[in-house]
């Protein structure tokens, strides 16, 4: 089987598309690598990108990324709604066939060495490829954020694992990043019928997993943040999922409606930040359709229209799947 893995790096600029292109374009520069997603935040100033290929291919391609976003992309002037600690805030490489997450790790940490080395830019290992426990948490390497690096440098438990040295005005510039290796994470939003950020952020601590304490119904392998998004004009629980195994996406959206509606709102739509596994919203389609737990032969794309109707992933823009589901891209 051939060796492919996935890269979903994050970066802190979603407002100029001319930049985004030009990242783009130093990904798409290596051959035997294929883009499969661009996704721009205005509001939170960041954008997700995923691409795909054999391992050694989409290691050039990221540090490429890491080269050109360091470029373009200056931290002293970034400002956005979500946690960021450099110009490229995150870059998982995640297993998809014939490889497995360890090997990825490996790989996670030459590319984290490289670009320390080369690009001068400081970098945590993170998750899988976590050199220290301090560090496997992705919110522990962005503590204090970009803001916070200045003092961060000069302690040995919170300073990178890569290219550590005092704050200088290249690290100014570009910000740390964090490199590392994990299983597929769903990024999704699910949209509030109010402007209320307190309200939003309640929501988030009660369905999180290290959440406010002595709740009977967090959800495993999820953290959560409410904001408010200006390109919308709403609030929004942001959540990331990190084992869909232990937390369903459909059954995170029924835990959030329901904490939505114990505080007085609702949820109005679901939003995916890049790509979605297929299982992910097959056993949504079935769930819904109320056929989880016997076999049936419904069609994929009956079942997938049950998954996109239920969430409503269209609430925002167009929930194409043959663009947001990651076999049907691949």
């Amino acid at each position: 089987m051939k060796k492919i893995i996935e890269c979903v790096p994050n970066f802190s600029e979603g407002q100029r598309p001319e930049v985004i292109e030009l990242i783009a374009t130093a990904i798409k520069s290596v051959d035997g690598v294929k883009l499969l997603h661009v996704d721009p935040g205005e509001a939170a100033n960041r954008t997700v990108m995923t691409f795909a290929g054999e391992p050694q291919a989409v290691c050039e391609a990221a540090f490429r990324a890491v080269d050109k976003a360091a470029q373009l992309i200056d931290m002293r002037q970034q400002h956005g709604r979500h946690p960021r600690i450099g110009a490229t805030d995150v870059l998982p490489l995640i297993p998809v066939s014939g490889i497995s997450l360890e090997e990825c790790a490996v790989l996670a940490r030459q590319l984290a060495q490289r670009v320390a080395g080369e690009l001068h830019i400081p970098c945590y290992s993170y998750e899988a490829a976590a050199l220290k426990d301090s560090h496997r948490n992705l919110a522990d390497c962005r503590r204090g954020e970009y803001e916070g690096l200045a003092a961060r440098m000069s302690d040995p438990e919170e300073r990178p694992d890569w290219g550590a040295r005092p704050f200088d005005e290249q690290m100014a510039r570009t910000g740390c990043s964090v490199i590392g290796a994990r299983n597929f994470l769903i990024a999704v939003n699910f949209n509030l019928n109010t402007t209320d950020t307190a309200v939003a952020k309640a929501i988030a601590a009660d369905v999180r997993e290290k959440g406010t304490p002595g709740r009977p119904h967090a959800l495993q392998a999820t953290k959560a943040i409410g904001w408010f998004i200006d390109e919308y004009g709403i609030a929004q629980v942001s959540m990331n999922i990190t084992d869909i195994s232990k937390a369903p996406l459909h059954r995170c959206f029924e835990e959030v409606s329901r904490c939505a509606g114990e505080h007085g709102v609702s949820v109005t739509g679901t939003e995916i930040i890049g790509l979605v596994p297929k299982q992910v919203l097959t056993a949504a389609g079935r769930f819904y359709l109320g056929i989880d737990d016997r076999p049936s032969d419904e069609p994929e794309s009956t079942l997938i229209d049950a998954a996109v109707h239920a969430m409503n992933l269209g609430d925002l823009r167009p929930f194409s799947p043959k663009e947001k589901i990651l076999e049907y891209l691949l």
